[in-house]
């Protein structure tokens, strides 16, 4: 069927030229056919074909400003002229105002199929390109970071403020609070959006790797090493975002202060500087302060890489987001499922009431694995990890301990049970074994467990 194919223009006066090039791409493209600019202008406006073969000399309006009128209305649409050897020198003019290429009169059937083809090709794969890019734009927009609470809306109005400009950005916070993420939303809400966003961790290789990582090396400075771009050359236009800055050493934050100064890099091994324009977005889980202190971070750097700081609060200090990033990682992890899953309302208590040291990282683990693992549409406490489960229960008889709701020898005795019933749980329910991990005998257990009506075998 012709709507399936590929539509082609072809604008040429030359009826003939025009009936040939129907001939040969018939079969493979929709072939449509003008022999002026005006009319070819029309067809583009009511058809929108996805390629033209446009010739140079056309009579009243030559192909040239048929070009020029195509780009003002369409800056995507692939152009390629059809021209005679002697006019080849306004071909390559064409070209530079935005023709894709340009194939010579009289053309080999074979050489016209390959260039239509490779420039569709190329078109297609611009638009995959320009998906993508908006795809990650709007993914890592501050528009999708989840959160409603006050530090989080006072974070979006800051990426608001400072996405535009070129500003030197400082991300401090915990380990898991996001920051990476918060990084992207600057680079993708600013004008270096279309740019690379080039991200590295500088705690998670050596000091002479992260050197070259960094800032690249010439060929040669070891046997078989080939020459390679470093990252700040691989984002020169866009961002570089320096995770743990803080664990620099002192040789290596003076080679990124003459970075930051020069706008300049060496590679290693080598003795020429090359140019670098890139944004700057460091972040850090240390205490900067009392790493300035302590001389453990240079003055100048700091104050460099401090511009502006923005605050990453942990979890647990904005817990009014929880059921909103619950709720975000389980359309996350059950896209595919017909069914949705959600956390009875005794499990989404205890996930509130849990400190998450390891914050959104961790939230969204355990959201993940209890959405794998779950055998029914509602995730209960058991289908919890332990460790949420024991916290919570222990945070919730110290808060009834002090509410007043229970004496301090019943928050004392919920402790013991809970206790016992783990080690039985570890023990496989033996309990000789049990005993042994409490480090007490197998009488004072059996004792305690009929003491709090813990059910087991009483001949283990």
């Amino acid at each position: 069927m012709d709507s399936d194919k590929p539509t082609i223009l072809v604008v040429d006066d030359d009826i003939s030229v025009c009936e040939s090039i129907k001939m040969v791409l018939k079969n493979d493209y929709k072939i449509l056919i003008s022999n002026t600019g005006e009319h070819a202008l029309q067809t583009i406006s009511d058809q929108h074909p996805d390629l033209i073969l446009l010739d140079i000399l056309l009579p009243e309006m030559d192909g040239l400003k048929v070009l020029k009128s195509i780009r003002e209305h369409d800056s995507d649409i692939v152009v390629i002229m059809i021209t005679a050897t002697k006019t080849v020198k306004t071909a390559v003019t064409a070209m530079k105002l935005g023709a894709a290429d340009y194939i010579t009169k009289p053309f080999e059937v074979d050489e016209i199929r390959i260039i239509i083809q490779n420039a569709i090709e190329s078109k297609n794969l611009k638009f995959e390109i320009k998906m993508l890019r908006r795809e990650l734009e709007e993914k890592y927009h501050f528009n999708q970071i989840v959160g409603k609470s006050k530090p989080m809306r006072e974070i979006f109005k800051t990426i608001q403020q400072i996405a535009p400009k070129n500003t030197t950005v400082l991300i401090l916070g915990e380990s898991g609070t996001g920051k990476e993420l918060i990084a992207k939303a600057i680079h993708y809400t600013s004008n270096r959006k279309h740019k690379p966003f080039v991200a590295i961790n500088c705690v998670a290789m050596p000091e002479t790797l992260l050197e070259s990582e960094l800032f690249g090396i010439e060929k040669g400075v070891a046997t078989g090493v080939d020459q390679r771009p470093g990252k700040f050359e691989l984002a020169d236009g866009g961002t570089i975002f320096l995770d743990e800055v803080g664990d620099m050493s002192l040789a290596m934050q003076a080679k990124l202060l003459r970075v930051l100064q020069e706008k300049e890099i060496v590679r290693v091994g080598g003795r020429n500087t090359i140019k670098v324009d890139v944004r700057l977005i460091t972040a850090t889980n240390k205490e900067l302060e009392s790493a300035l202190k302590s001389g453990s971070i240079r003055p100048d750097l700091y104050y460099r890489i401090n511009v502006v700081p923005i605050y990453l609060p942990r979890l647990s200090a904005r817990r009014e987001d929880i059921p909103l990033l619950i709720d975000h990682f389980i359309s996350k992890y059950c896209r595919n499922q017909s069914e949705t899953i959600r956390f009875s309302s005794e499990a989404h208590h205890y996930l509130m009431t849990y400190d998450w040291p390891g914050n959104v990282r961790e939230l969204e683990n355990v959201v993940e694995r209890c959405s794998a693992l779950a055998k029914e549409n509602t995730i209960g406490v058991d289908d919890l990890p332990i460790e949420i489960v024991k916290s919570s229960q222990i945070k919730n008889q110290k808060n009834a301990l002090f509410s007043g709701h229970i004496t301090f020898d019943q928050a004392i005795e919920e402790i013991e049970r809970d206790l016992i019933v783990s080690a039985l749980d570890e023990a496989n329910q033996v309990q000789t074994k049990a005993a042994k991990l409490l480090g007490i005998t197998r009488r004072i257990l059996k004792y305690k467990m009929d003491k709090f009506k813990i059910p087991g075998n009483s001949n283990q």
